[in-house]
């Protein structure tokens, strides 16, 4: 299609792994282009292009996508067509629409194909750019178990995000369709893709932040992280904020203000959460705030799930709708909301790390992770049959303990202090409190903290097999490796 076509699908794969993996490690993103000749007919060869061309898939499983395009257009009708008073105006728009319908047809075409051979991939694509007489779009494939897995607002609207993890799809196709546009031109000494992941996933929190405002307001996410960054009193601010329309009727009010705080007023909606506790809450409409209230009960006949943002913490604060958490925000950063790890995919790993490990020696080791995922300050629990030579390397850092069985209520007592919990396999304990050392590797994450790479550098550079639970004092929670 174009010369440089494979430097760009490679920047884009590193730029999805780099973007996805921030969120869920177990997204285990794929990117790949696909180009459709815009003068060839679906049967000819070079009508459509994939890259790489070692991909699982064949031109000819998308020689019907332009004709599929056709059809959509058929059906929608006059409902489908704008006209424009200027010419040049009616040519875009219909070009525009007709680029929109190609990229609706791909989707369905690689959905329709996943399901028939049983994919765990979930598909989306870019609108195509033209480029070099094709019409090129990016594809990213998702775990579909994993992408499903997480809650998702109902009632989605073309376009627009159901949950952080398509947010930042929609974000992530958004920059590969401005980078096509620029690949003809770019300088390729230079990455393609160089925008910054956090900033990325920044963007993709407004976008979703955009989607639960009422009205589409826009500034709800930015007003959200101002009001957690600042205390009053000294206190960290801590409270609740329903997001609702005016007047809506499963909020009862409690107190209405005469004049509405505007939302961009942090200091003065910082000091007015002090009101809220219990089920009072702050109603604003991502414009202004009007007001204490509280939800209906569920056995109401006007009640309806609205979504709810709560300040946990200093410079954190997270959104739910339905009682489900759809984002949580540290520092200006999101991220998917960490529950405990899950049992399948803890077993997955002890498979993989210790294959000879019986089934009752992996149930007992899940429920000593289960409790280590419980300590609100953090820990760490490494699981190595090298754990006994390990507190004898690290005994000036770390306490050396009489080997026993750990249990999980003799470990709920041990990660009250700082540091690792040494055992083995056979859950045997020998170190608490173990500050863990290692080689730097690229698989750091800035982003993160001292705890979650201190453990990487750890297990990346350790001669024996680990399986480390990392518990996070912001509440992430990751298996190492993963």
């Amino acid at each position: 299609m174009w010369e440089h076509q494979s430097l760009f699908r490679v920047s884009a794969q590193l730029f999805a792994e780099g973007v996805f993996n921030l969120l869920d490690r177990s997204l285990r993103p794929e990117v790949f282009l696909l180009g459709f000749a815009s003068a060839k007919e679906g049967d000819e060869p070079e009508a459509v292009v994939l890259e790489p061309t070692s991909i699982r898939y064949s031109p000819t499983d998308f020689q019907q996508v332009k004709a599929k395009a056709a059809t959509l257009e058929a059906n929608a009708g006059p409902q489908g067509s704008v006209y424009h008073l200027h010419p040049n105006d009616h040519d875009r728009s219909e070009k525009q629409h007709w680029y929109e319908l190609v990229c609706q047809a791909t989707e369905s075409t690689l959905n329709t194909i996943t399901a028939a051979r049983h994919e765990n991939r979930r598909s989306f694509c870019s609108v195509p750019v033209s480029l070099q007489g094709y019409l090129v779009t990016v594809v990213l494939q998702l775990a579909a178990d994993c992408y499903d897995g997480y809650y998702a607002l109902p009632k989605p609207a073309t376009g627009r995000p159901s949950n952080l993890p398509h947010a930042a799809t929609l974000e992530f196709l958004h920059d590969c369709s401005r980078a096509l546009r620029e690949a003809d031109t770019a300088d390729n000494d230079q990455p393609v893709l160089d925008r910054d992941y956090n900033e990325l996933l920044r963007s993709a929190g407004r976008r979703l932040m955009l989607r639960v405002a009422p009205a589409g307001t826009h500034g709800l996410y930015d007003a959200c992280n101002g009001v957690a960054a600042l205390r009053h009193e000294g206190d960290e601010g801590i409270g609740t904020m329903l997001v609702s329309r005016r007047l809506h009727p499963a909020v009862v009010p409690v107190l209405t203000l005469e004049t509405p705080v505007p939302m961009r007023d942090h200091r003065s909606i910082r000091k007015l959460l002090e009101l809220s506790e219990g089920h009072t809450a702050l109603i604003s409409d991502a414009s202004h705030v009007f007001g204490l209230g509280q939800l209906v009960p569920e056995s109401d006949s006007q009640y309806e799930p609205l979504v709810t943002v709560h300040f946990t913490n200093h410079y954190s604060w997270e959104i739910s709708h339905a009682g489900h958490i759809l984002m949580r925000v540290v520092s200006n950063t999101p991220r998917l909301p960490q529950g405990r790890v899950a049992a399948d995919n803890f077993a997955r790993i002890i498979r993989i790390v210790f294959p000879s490990l019986d089934a009752d020696s992996t149930d007992y080791l899940w429920d000593l992770a289960q409790q280590a995922t419980t300590q609100p300050t953090g820990t760490i629990l490494v699981i190595t049959p090298g754990a006994a030579n390990e507190a004898k390397r690290l005994t000036r850092q770390c306490f050396r303990v009489v080997p026993r069985i750990m249990t999980p209520s003799v470990l709920r007592l041990v990660t009250n202090i700082d540091g690792a919990v040494l055992i083995e396999p056979n859950a045997m304990c020998h170190a608490i409190g173990a500050i863990l050392d290692g080689l730097a590797t690229e698989k750091g994450d800035s982003s993160r903290g001292s705890r979650y790479n201190g453990a990487l550098r750890y297990v990346n550079s350790s001669k024996y097999p680990m399986l480390a639970v990392v518990v996070s004092e912001d509440g992430w929670i990751d298996l190492l490796p993963s």
